[in-house]
């Protein structure tokens, strides 16, 4: 078979590149150019809310090179998981960018734009039907659960961006995709074993970040049919053998095991051997298909309202004692918001977090010693905008006086700005972690191809 090379810009549209490694890669004539456009890093919200975490401003400018590149070389351009979140409302943001810079460059494309939103009432069937299956941890599930999910996508895989690619399309606009399909689905099409392909794929999915220069961004695998070879395009950056095997543990619960639509990889035969000039030359690993095609659910839903107010402790008693304060502060307002309030505890949350000392790991956390000030974040979350807004004006003075015992001087504390309560908005929550098995890769994905 003849080589299939990809070129990855960067580990997500919206984080940057530079320019001259984009255009060393141009230069080694790619086969398509791949990128992602989201993940779930930053949270639930951005699915609940179905809008885009990075800047509108900052995508447009970056496609716009992207674009350049790929007229300049004539290849497809596939972007997956549009918009961070992937769901049919940030496929056609990504669409509106495209053709806006169309547009303005005077080109005329084919775009396919591959759809994976999932309306509530296909995910209530399958689960009615046995075809949603729990993964681990999973929340229960149940149908008014799933009609309480704001939105809900299925990951898209290979098979998926096949057919994308079979359309003819200049560029493929996808909603939410696992990281690695984008990139895997061409040479597999092109006769690259699937093991090797998802492999190269899980490699390459952050672009340069397995290279001794993560914040260029872009980096070049070639495929071979039985083995693929990775190398950074940056100046100065270089591949080794560490850096692209240490890869398989980025966001991966395995280091030899990568669960994908249709089956997972194992790579615990695979080797990672230096071929010069900043290369590395990878090969062994092997894909175990499913019996049965699943693709993975990620859904979101609104829980609350949420308000978050911030103190910070500079006095020695009080930073020394902060947890005990905390506690008993805690404590207190559940008492204020029950007589004050009417609320019962199951109706509100109410949370505190030390930072400086415990505000990343909580009870995990262990290491010791004193700093010499704290921040005291404290989170408010209610059903509703009103009581969220009226819990945070009730905790506010407390916040700023509360006394660590009843018989000492009522201390003050620094609020940092003003008002010392910020509106966080509507907060989301995850509240799936399954999979859906399929008859049919394509049956719970819509593509479209304009004109």
């Amino acid at each position: 078979m003849a080589e299939t090379r990809i070129l990855v810009p960067s580990g997500v549209l919206g984080l940057g590149f530079s320019a001259e490694a984009l255009a060393a890669g141009v230069a080694r004539a790619p086969h398509a150019i791949c990128i992602d456009g989201g993940s779930t890093d930053s949270g639930p919200f951005y699915l609940g809310s179905g809008t885009s975490k990075y800047s509108r401003a900052a995508c447009k400018a970056e496609w716009r090179q992207i674009m350049a590149a790929r007229a300049e070389l004539g290849v497809p351009l596939i972007i997956g998981s549009s918009g961070t979140c992937g769901v049919d409302a940030m496929v056609d943001w990504m669409v509106a960018i495209t053709e806006e810079l169309a547009a303005e460059r005077g080109e005329t494309l084919r775009i396919a734009r591959l759809y994976c939103e999932q309306p509530p009432a296909r995910v209530a069937a399958a689960f009615g039907d046995g075809r949603v299956h729990d993964l681990t941890p999973a929340p229960s599930l149940d149908p008014d659960r799933i009609a309480s999910l704001d939105h809900v996508v299925a990951l898209a895989g290979v098979e998926q961006i096949g057919a994308a690619l079979d359309s003819g399309a200049d560029i493929i606009i996808a909603g939410r995709t696992t990281d690695t399909a984008t990139i895997a689905a061409m040479p597999m099409r092109r006769g690259t074993a699937p093991g090797i392909a998802w492999h190269g794929a899980k490699i390459a999915e952050c672009g340069a970040l397995c290279s001794t220069h993560p914040t260029s961004g872009v980096i070049l695998v070639t495929f071979e049919a039985d083995r693929f070879t990775v190398e950074a395009m940056e100046e100065g950056a270089s591949c080794t053998p560490r850096s692209v095997s240490a890869h398989m543990l980025y966001e991966n619960a395995d280091p030899v095991r990568l669960t994908e639509p249709g089956g997972h990889l194992d790579v615990s035969a695979a080797t990672y051997v230096d071929a010069g000039d900043g290369r590395v030359r990878v090969s062994g690993a092997v894909w175990h298909p499913d019996p049965i095609y699943k693709v993975k659910l990620e859904g979101a839903r609104r829980v609350g309202h949420q308000i978050s107010l911030l103190a910070l402790l500079r006095d020695p008693h009080y930073v020394a004692n902060a947890a005990a304060w905390v506690d008993g502060l805690e404590r207190f307002l559940h008492g204020k918001i029950t007589a004050q309030m009417d609320l019962t505890r199951d109706a509100y949350h109410l949370e505190f977090r030390l930072i400086g000392r415990n505000a990343v790991l909580g009870a995990l956390e262990a290491q010791t010693g004193t700093a010499p000030e704290l921040g005291v974040l404290c989170l408010v979350t209610a059903p509703d905008a009103a009581t969220a807004d009226e819990m945070a004006k009730l905790v506010n003075p407390f916040l700023l006086h509360h006394p660590l015992t009843p018989d000492e001087e009522l201390p003050t504390f620094a609020f940092p700005y003003s008002p010392a309560q910020s509106d966080r908005g509507p907060v989301y929550e995850f509240a799936l972690n399954h999979v859906m098995t399929l008859d049919d890769p394509m049956e719970a994905f819509r593509l479209e191809v304009d004109p």
